[in-house]
């Protein structure tokens, strides 16, 4: 199982990654304004790769529930900076941006992104044509709503299905508009327009239920890091009570056959996964 980005091609066949999440905004959910700092933020992603993080994916807007939408100009003056000074680090690890804004995503990829994270899931044809221009490596989201209306209501007749058919026109989208199914990772959205039971069965249905089956097999993404809905099922809203919680959904994402984690705690995270794949003797 291969995924491909503009520096690196990733061999999931095998083993799979850890995305550490590197937010450069005042208003995320857990973090926010902890590394808006150009410098701080840096040295985050540092620690990350040194934890043996293989993909460093930078947010300059929130997209936490209710969260408004910022500039394309104030999101390139959080991102880029950081995106240059990583890159600039050279290394085995890659950078991924995680935008909405096909602009962001051009000028991230010249300086030196060779991922775009999209949680708006390839809708827009601009984001396509930049994925094609600029060969990164895609992720594709699946949202219901957008950031500022996603939890006000969910609703669905079947989450899974729905979110299968969404990835199988997204993924028709992107081929057509120039993008290789080689370069697409499909990430389910937990938290992202969904409650709390939405969000188990699709947990529940990792990958294969996700995943259409027309196309060939593609990488999933698992980002369930500190997520509210963690909280509700423990009975508290104390946001480090959802560390050990997100590296057991690791060990059982990987189990379930996901390849790609998205998570603030790289150690704990990337210690689950080695060790679950070493007992599914991967």
């Amino acid at each position: 199982m291969i995924w491909q980005t503009r520096n690196r091609t990733f061999d999931f066949t095998r083993r799979g990654a850890v995305m550490g999440i590197l937010n450069v905004t005042p208003d995320s959910f857990s973090d926010g304004g902890r590394w808006s700092d150009v410098d701080a933020a840096v040295a985050q992603a540092e620690r990350m790769i040194a934890e043996r993080a293989e993909i460093i994916d930078i947010g300059g807007e929130s997209t936490r529930p209710g969260a408004a939408p910022v500039s394309e100009s104030e999101e390139m003056r959080r991102v880029i900076p950081v995106i240059e000074r990583l890159a600039a680090l050279g290394g085995g690890f890659a950078v991924s941006v995680d935008t909405m804004k096909p602009a962001v995503a051009r000028e991230a990829c010249r300086a030196g992104a060779s991922i775009i994270n999209d949680v708006g899931g390839l809708r827009d044809d601009a984001m396509i044509a930049a994925a094609a221009e600029t060969g990164a490596g895609v992720v594709i989201m699946h949202m219901q709503g957008t950031p500022g209306t996603m939890q006000t209501a969910p609703n669905y007749e079947n989450v899974s299905r729905e979110v299968r058919d969404f990835f199988c026109n997204a993924i028709s989208r992107a081929v057509n508009g120039g993008v290789p199914e080689t370069r697409i990772v499909l990430d389910p959205g937990i938290g992202f327009g969904k409650t709390v039971e939405h969000n188990l069965e699709l947990l529940r249905r990792l990958p294969g239920n996700i995943v259409p089956s027309s196309q060939a097999p593609r990488p999933v993404l698992l980002g369930v890091s500190r997520k509210s809905f963690i909280g509700k099922i423990l009975g508290s809203p104390r946001i480090e009570d959802r560390e050990w919680p997100t590296v057991a959904l690791t060990s059982y994402g990987r189990e379930k056959g996901v390849r790609i984690f998205r998570v603030h705690d790289v150690k704990p995270n990337v210690e689950a996964l080695r060790m679950t794949e070493a007992i599914l003797a991967c």
